[in-house]
């Protein structure tokens, strides 16, 4: 799947990805390849993709996310660590 990771400042990251890890309102919350549409909003917390075997690792400031069509976009207010 497709993630893309953008703040109003810049884009951080688009790439092919196995897994991300995210930090939801309500809790962290996993998304895999064919995962159902969803919107949601994002708490501040960390956010970690694994791409090609290996984990990364950023901090979101909030946000929204959006998955459709195994793309997930990520809108983050900011992102404090990259």
């Amino acid at each position: 799947m497709i993630l893309e990771i953008i703040t109003p400042d810049k884009n951080v990251f688009e790439g092919e990805v196995s897994v991300v890890t995210l930090p939801g309102k309500n809790g962290e919350f996993q998304v895999l390849n064919d995962h159902a549409p969803l919107v949601s909003t994002l708490a501040k917390g960390n956010l970690t993709y694994e791409q090609g075997g290996s984990k990364s690792s950023l901090i979101v400031d909030g946000g929204v996310i959006e998955i459709v069509n195994n793309k997930v976009l990520v809108l983050a207010e900011a992102v404090l660590e990259a």
